[in-house]
């Protein structure tokens, strides 16, 4: 009976933990659909508005090694609790506000706690269950992830354009709001056990699979992110669609990622090297496919579904990559797997943009294959690093 209860608590707490995810990256992610609205209702260039996704994603970035960090000796509910709190409240003054600085600011100001919430999130969904049973745990949390990406962009332009861009910013803080009042009520006290000094967690940085891990995962999503920045011009400059195709690729691309995400938790459970090997090579045979077959939409479809499968499968695969490499910091290493991601999208859809600008849109799949040609380098680097601690801590112990 303890046993179950123990299960479904845990079950419980993850639940939350997902809802509590997508809650954050709907707030990040779902002004993407709205950005004309929004131009329009602060008096601003839709450049611009623009702004409101790229200071997000910039706090994000800078704040992604560091925030982690600092919070990691924190009560858990305690960080949850302040995350959630500023989100909501932020959401509050982006409702009311009419001043484009101001709202400026309040898109900033909780970029700051999302690798706090999201890297801790990871952190106690794995804590949640045995050491086996962890990568299907983040699996689920990572489902927030891609919901917040296909639920959150939809959701928020149509309340936005049927109602108001007031209720868009309300269904964000209506939604943090609900996960904060959940995790008063559902989740326990989560004080920190074991507190480790932050000399014992920037440790991590010195081994060499630590640093393989993070260029091994900045060069993946860069090949993954680098082509999505540009996917929907791909699909109606190569394959010639209208944009009411091009949406319903695009949401079939979000879908997959969450099928990609459930895929990706059991394989990890299993065989987690092979999952590391995989991915890339992959990833390469269906950008090359996606290459010849860009102007067949039939083909194109298939190619999306299963970029969107990978795209899912391959973002826990990361994360496993980086937070296996460093298990005794696992806030951290959360903490650096959001760097490495953020890091890769950026440089990613630069690099992909460069191919456009001087040979044309169909070009740009090029960036991503140059992207994972040398990531397998340093896969490899990583999975024979791993190996070497291993056969290490053996030869110490007979």
């Amino acid at each position: 009976m303890e046993q179950s209860s123990k299960l479904n608590s845990g079950a419980l707490l993850v639940f939350i933990l997902t809802v509590g995810v997508f809650s954050i990256i709907n707030t990040e992610m779902g002004v993407i659909g709205i950005l004309p609205l929004i131009a329009e209702t602060f008096h601003v260039t839709v450049p611009q508005a623009g702004w409101t996704v790229s200071i997000f994603a910039l706090v994000v970035a800078l704040s992604a090694p560091v925030t982690p960090l600092l919070f990691s000796g924190v009560n858990r509910k305690k960080v949850m609790l302040l995350a959630l709190g500023i989100f909501t409240l932020s959401n509050v003054i982006s409702m009311l506000t009419s001043n484009f600085t101001v709202l400026l600011i309040a898109r900033a100001l909780p970029a700051f706690l999302h690798p706090v919430y999201v890297s801790m999130a990871f952190t106690v969904a794995a804590a949640s269950v045995s050491k086996e049973k962890a990568p299907k745990a983040v699996a689920k949390v990572f489902i927030g992830v891609s919901a917040g990406m296909v639920l959150g962009v939809p959701v928020t332009s149509y309340i936005a354009s049927e109602v108001s861009f007031t209720m868009g910013m309300a269904f964000f803080m209506v939604v943090n709001a609900l996960v904060f009042v959940a995790t008063i009520l559902f989740v326990p006290s989560m004080p920190v056990k074991e507190k480790l000094s932050y000399g014992e967690q920037l440790g991590v940085l010195r081994k060499k699979i630590t640093w393989y891990s993070i260029v091994a995962v900045t060069l993946i999503n860069g090949a993954l992110f680098g082509f999505f920045s540009y996917m929907s011009d791909y699909l109606k400059t190569v394959t010639e669609v209208s944009y009411n195709v091009i949406s319903t690729m695009l949401l079939i691309y979000g879908l997959a990622n969450i099928v990609g995400n459930v895929i990706a938790g059991k394989q990890l459970a299993v065989n987690p090297v092979r999952s590391m090997v995989v991915i890339p090579f992959v990833l390469f045979a269906s950008y090359i496919c996606l290459y010849f077959l860009g102007e067949w939409m039939a083909a194109m479809a298939v190619i999306i579904l299963i970029l969107g499968i990978l795209a899912g499968y391959a973002q826990n695969t990361m994360q496993y990559m980086i937070t296996d490499a460093a298990p005794e910091a696992p806030d951290f290493a959360n903490g650096l797997y959001l760097l490495s991601a953020n890091l890769g999208t950026t440089i990613g859809a630069a690099v992909c943009g460069l191919f456009i600008t001087f040979s044309g849109t169909r070009y740009s799949v090029f960036g991503s294959l140059l992207f994972l040609v040398i990531s397998v380098v340093f896969v490899a680097l990583r999975i024979r690093a791993k190996q070497s601690r291993r056969q290490v801590k053996l030869e110490i112990v007979s």
